[in-house]
């Protein structure tokens, strides 16, 4: 290992924050020294991860400032990963953390890092679970990664996260009829914020009816009302996230984030054996001589080739 690659090693586990943003940048933008970095870390898996998501403009950026304000009173370190979506024309984070979380931005206790989706269409950067890692690693209480939105594709942070918040408004009625098949099954708690609003009752009581049409035997989902402007309700969330930290069963849930962690690990080195010129090369020499070409047969014969 490199004496730099060490330096930014112990600065992480002595929570420096340039260390912090130096390393999850080298993991970002797939440095090189990347993986040196990241074996020699030891994540903890007693830090939780709180993972925020919901619909554009249902305040998880305003909730999540009151969540971090309730925490930090008491003296706890707090990282957060807020997933912004990216420049088409660099590929960095659009929305930005001296934007979001401003008034948070000078507390020593709390890391806040804006990092782009690159195009993901999980709601996370692809790279976020390596980055949770190395906040795993920098001894924080507390870690929040709040996702670009919501969608039928955005569920990967249910496994990513040891507790997954979903925020609705009121307003989320007519979208709530297209998410309820896959979305509200990523959640462990369901708050329904900006709750002074007209009609925020009745969409809570919709809400919960169903949820009671859920199948027999599924997990429960804690559903609460807020208002991140108040603020209102936030003592009762935190106590819900604690609550389900201690219901749930985080071996089983990492150990299934490990083997899908694994297997893209394995993907990736078997990729760098790939030559993506000599493929497309290959594809096209294929193309031009067969008519009944198949991409299928194609792939089995060169994969059968290469090896």
């Amino acid at each position: 290992m490199s004496i730099a690659i060490q330096q930014l090693v112990n600065g992480v586990k002595n929570n420096e924050h340039k260390s912090l943003s130096r390393s999850i940048s080298l993991v970002e933008n797939k440095h090189k020294r990347a993986k040196d970095l990241l074996e020699a870390l030891d994540p903890s898996a007693d830090v939780p991860v709180i993972g925020i998501t919901g619909p554009p403009g249902a305040g998880k950026s305003s909730l999540l400032n009151e969540l971090i304000a309730h925490c930090s009173s008491k003296g706890e370190k707090i990282a957060i990963l807020a997933v912004d979506p990216s420049s088409p024309f660099n590929l960095g984070a659009i929305l930005g953390d001296r934007i979001r979380l401003k008034e948070h931005f000078a507390n020593p206790n709390i890391y806040i890092r804006s990092i782009a989706s690159r195009g993901s269409l999980g709601g996370l950067s692809a790279r976020t679970l390596e980055i949770s890692d190395i906040l795993r690693a920098a001894g924080f209480d507390w870690i929040f990664i709040e996702t670009i939105g919501v969608g039928q594709s955005e569920i990967e942070i249910a496994a990513l996260a040891d507790c997954c918040v979903l925020v609705l408004v009121p307003e989320s009625g007519d979208e709530i009829q297209t998410m309820k098949a896959g979305i509200l099954e990523i959640a462990d708690i369901i708050v329904v914020n900006k709750s002074d609003r007209p009609d925020a009752d009745s969409f809570a009581a919709n809400l919960e009816m169903m949820l009671h049409q859920r199948a027999t035997g599924s997990p429960e989902i804690k559903l609460l009302k807020t208002s991140a402007i108040k603020p209102e309700g936030i003592d009762k969330l935190v106590d819900a996230i604690t609550g389900q930290l201690a219901r749930s069963a985080p071996k089983e849930k990492r150990l299934a984030l490990l083997t899908r962690k694994a297997l893209t690990i394995i993907a990736e080195e078997k990729m760098k054996t790939v030559d993506e010129q000599m493929l497309r090369h290959d594809l096209q020499m294929a193309l031009q001589k067969k008519a009944d070409f198949s991409l299928y047969r194609f792939m089995a014969s060169w994969l059968k080739n290469k090896h």
